[in-house]
Parts: C-alpha cells; sequence; structure tokens
C-alpha cells in the first residue's frame, strides 16, 4: 500500500515538473527564443505557450520595450584642434528578437561602442562654433550612422542626443570674451548705422526744403514780373489814352492824369524815410491851380500846332 502510495506521488511530481517544462507564460512587453537541442525554433510572444518537454527550452527572454542607454563622457578634438568633453543618450527598441539574441552578443555594449566612435568621428570633422551651434545636425548624423549598423541586429534607434558638450575653462573664457566683444562691435556698428541715416534724412529734408524755397522765390519772381508786365502796360495804355485825348482836344483826361501824378508824388514825399516835417501847398486849390495852368499850357501849344 505504501508502494503504490509513494509511486503515485512520484508519479504526481513527474506530471507536474512537465507540465512547468512545457508550459511557458511570457509577460507584456518581452518575447522569449526557444531552442530544440541548442537550435533556434521560434519566438514565444507575450501571452500563454506550450513546448516539448525536456526537447524545447527557453532561450533568450529579450525586453521588446524602447529602452535607454547612456553614452559616457568622452574627449574629443575638433576639427581646429580644440578638446571638448561629449556625452549623450541613445533611445533604441528591439523590432527581431531573434536576432538581437543571435547575431550580436552584448547587445547594450555593441550599441554604446557604436555610438562611442560615431560621436568621435561626427564631431572631429567639425569646427567648434559649427558644432556648438548645429546640435540638431550632429544628433541627425548620428543617428543615421548608428541605425544604419544596427539595423543587422533586429535594433531599431530611434533617438540619438548629445546631452552635454563642454571645453576647458581658459576656453569658455576666451569665447566669453570674444562674444562680449562682438557685441560692442555689433552695438557701434549699429551706433554708426543710425547716425548715417539720421545725417541722410537730416540731408535730404534740408534739401527738399532748399528745392521748395527755391520753387517759392522763383514763382514769386514771376508774379512780380507779370505785375511789373501789367502795370507797366497799364500805364503806358493809360499814356497812350491822355495822348489820344490831348489830340482830340479833350483835357479833361489831361487834368485826371495829371492830378493823379501829383497826389502820387506828394504821397511818396509824405512817406519817405527821411521825412519828418513837410510844408507844401496841399489845398485843393492850389492843385486845381496846376492842373489848369497845365492844361492852358497845353491849349496853347495845340492851336500854335494847328495854325501853323
Amino acid at each position: 500500500m505504501s508502494g503504490s502510495f509513494t509511486f503515485v506521488v512520484v508519479l504526481a511530481f513527474l506530471a507536474v515538473v512537465v507540465v512547468m517544462a512545457g508550459v511557458k507564460v511570457v509577460p507584456q512587453g518581452q518575447q522569449w527564443t526557444v531552442e530544440r537541442f541548442g537550435r533556434y525554433t521560434r519566438t514565444l510572444t507575450p501571452g500563454l505557450s506550450l513546448l516539448v518537454p525536456f526537447m524545447d527550452r527557453v532561450g533568450r527572454k529579450l525586453k521588446m520595450m524602447e529602452s535607454v542607454l547612456d553614452v559616457p563622457s568622452q574627449s574629443v578634438i575638433s576639427r581646429d584642434n580644440v578638446a571638448v568633453t561629449a556625452d549623450g543618450v541613445v533611445f533604441y527598441r528591439i523590432d527581431n528578437a531573434a536576432q538581437a539574441a543571435y547575431e550580436i552578443d552584448h547587445l547594450e555594449l555593441a550599441i554604446v561602442n557604436l555610438t562611442t566612435t560615431n560621436l568621435r568621428s561626427v564631431l572631429g570633422s567639425m569646427e567648434l562654433d559649427h558644432m556648438l551651434s548645429n546640435r540638431e545636425v550632429i544628433n541627425d548624423r548620428l543617428l543615421a550612422a548608428v541605425d544604419a549598423a544596427t539595423t543587422p541586429w533586429g535594433v531599431k534607434v530611434t533617438r540619438v542626443e548629445i546631452r552635454d558638450l563642454n571645453m576647458a575653462p581658459e576656453l569658455q573664457e576666451a569665447m566669453n570674451l570674444q562674444m562680449t566683444a562682438e557685441r560692442h562691435r555689433r552695438a557701434a556698428v549699429t551706433k554708426a548705422s543710425g547716425q548715417k541715416e539720421a545725417e541722410v534724412l537730416q540731408a535730404e529734408g534740408e534739401k527738399q526744403a532748399a528745392v521748395l524755397r527755391a520753387e517759392g522765390e522763383k514763382q514769386a519772381a514771376i508774379l512780380r514780373a507779370e505785375a511789373r508786365e501789367r502795370e507797366a502796360e497799364a500805364e503806358a495804355r493809360a499814356t497812350r489814352e491822355v495822348s489820344d485825348a490831348i489830340k482830340s482836344g479833350d483835357v479833361q483826361a489831361l487834368q485826371y492824369f495829371v492830378g493823379l501824378k501829383y497826389v502820387e508824388a506828394l504821397r511818396d514825399v509824405g512817406t519817405g524815410p527821411n521825412s519828418k516835417l513837410v510844408l507844401m501847398p496841399l489845398e485843393a486849390s492850389g492843385i486845381t491851380g496846376a492842373v489848369a495852368g497845365v492844361t492852358e499850357l497845353l491849349k496853347t501849344t495845340g492851336s500854335k500846332l494847328g495854325q501853323s
């Protein structure tokens, strides 16, 4: 009886061992490779899977989630012979579990070393100024190089980032001084440019003002000349009319003309700058007598000319 019980216990134990050896549960985010007598046969995806006991075994357990690796700090000599210390990070994921398990040994170490060598190559081909101002270019070049190299391993490199670019304190101080000097130079250039533009604008304004003044003086001169011309024409026309009136024997026109000139002469004498006191016969009878005398003289002259 005891022997039968022992056999049953042993058989149950063997059954449990067989079940445990043939049933596998793969967690989410992982894939396991299956080897039969040491040779890869298939890949187990997340969930419950069955194996042939004692013939199949789990080879490699790989995480299919995106992972990150630190690229250690290293010294790099730039193209213009400047020592720079650089480090970064690499983001990658496994797309093919079989290739990642059997195409490369120590996958993470291989990715780090590959990124390190490409980092030195990329930074060493660039000058310091270009290196500091073009991190995106460096990241893109590193990503293209590392991703192409890791594709045969079933790995997809999704991102490579330069984390720090450091240089010697003496070089950093020199760059700060250079930047300060450059900013002073730009400020001086901007100030000189502003002064130049202001002077140009002022000169343009003075030029336009001079042109406008010249145009105004020209128009004024033209108007004065036209006024003098019209005045001369009017005076000539009045003189001609008076002369025609004298010839025709009309003395009233002559009286008006002589009286008008007489009054204008008196006005000019009275408004002169050096005139303080003027004593002249300003009564109307005096003016009328003067005009009458001139009239009689002209009549006599006209009669004599008629007799001759």
